[in-house]
């Protein structure tokens, strides 16, 4: 069970990365339509692939690009010598019609990942089910993560649908966060006892907790205008983003400082406890700081933007479970 546990909690942060690393590279658009892309459960890896063909079969919802427009096939039918157009109809939902076979299949494999991270979950719904008598904490947590899995999907549609809104963006995030407590929760649960002491100011830690949340969500907010500038100017011009942001950015800076006072203080006050749950929030605050200053003074490199989202979130998920771990008795797996 606790592996299994374990296995959701990477494959969620897996898809954590993969959707980063799609809006990095600007990749959110690559598949046009949802859950098929293009139309296909697999999709095409090159442009004349969705281009209209004479004497070709074509599936229902099949999508292909004409005119500069994305047409959708009302039924199954096989094309004439000549484009027919009452056999189409125009997506309507938005009116993007481009095709990158690198945007296409990097915002594929984020979705592939998203639903990989479905089985195990799946599987530990059904089992807390069954066991419901037996541990009803580890139900309700499976299922709620269960729903909550189930309304990153829909709310992933609804993005695509709307051709990346911002703030369903920043809901995405934060949707994903709320899995990952949950999953941190059900990791808990299943922890062997343990009669560890409660550590110094352990009051310390929500309040990190609380910090981060605020911190992400000023990330998602920088980030955004951050998007803004890339598609209204060139990628060359990156270094000089930094001038054009507002003073979000400043504040989005600033709380970082406030984080890591608080984790190192909460160090200082255990520096007698060579101990992960101690040591391993102050590195991940480090490290995301060292990130954010790279991102800052090197001129946005595309490849240090996920790199800060990952330890952000790695950061929040470690210190909920060693917030955890350290305030309530641990107790020992039901399932053996």
């Amino acid at each position: 069970m606790r592996r299994l546990i374990l296995l959701e909690i990477v494959l969620i942060y897996l898809v954590i990365l993969a959707g980063s690393v799609v809006r990095m590279t600007g990749s959110g658009m690559g598949c046009p339509d949802w859950p098929k892309c293009f139309g296909h459960l697999i999709p095409p890896t090159e442009e004349s692939q969705i281009r209209w063909k004479a004497n070709t079969e074509y599936k229902a919802a099949q999508m292909i690009i004409y005119n500069e427009k994305l047409l959708q096939a009302k039924t199954r039918f096989t094309s004439g010598k000549s484009f027919e157009p009452s056999q189409w109809e125009e997506y309507t939902k938005h009116d993007y019609a481009l095709f990158n076979a690198f945007h296409t299949w990097t915002e594929y494999i984020n979705r592939l990942l998203g639903a990989l991270s479905g089985i195990p979950m799946l599987i530990l719904f059904i089992i807390g089910l069954v066991r419901i008598r037996r541990n009803f904490k580890f139900f309700l947590l499976s299922s709620l993560g269960l729903f909550l899995l189930g309304f990153e999907a829909w709310l992933g549609k609804l993005v695509v649908d709307g051709n990346l809104v911002p703030g369903q963006i920043s809901i995405h995030m934060f949707g994903a966060l709320a899995i990952v407590s949950v999953l941190v929760g059900m990791l808990h649960l299943h922890s062997k006892r343990s009669r560890i002491s409660k550590p110094h100011s352990l009051y310390i830690l929500p309040l990190i907790l609380l910090f981060l949340l605020i911190q992400i969500f000023l990330g998602t907010q920088v980030r955004e205008e951050v998007d803004i500038l890339y598609k209204s100017f060139d990628d060359i011009e990156r270094s000089t983003w930094i001038n054009q942001l507002s003073d979000l950015f400043l504040v989005h800076r600033s709380f970082s400082w406030l984080i890591f006072i608080l984790s190192a203080f909460f160090l200082f006050k255990n520096r007698n406890r060579i101990e992960k749950n101690v040591i391993l929030p102050f590195i991940f605050c480090i490290a995301n700081i060292a990130v954010g200053i790279g991102i800052a003074y090197f001129g946005f490199p595309k490849a240090l933007q996920p790199i800060h989202l990952m330890l952000a979130c790695l950061f929040y998920g470690w210190v909920f479970y060693s917030w955890l771990s350290l305030s309530y008795k641990k107790r020992t797996s039901f399932v053996r």
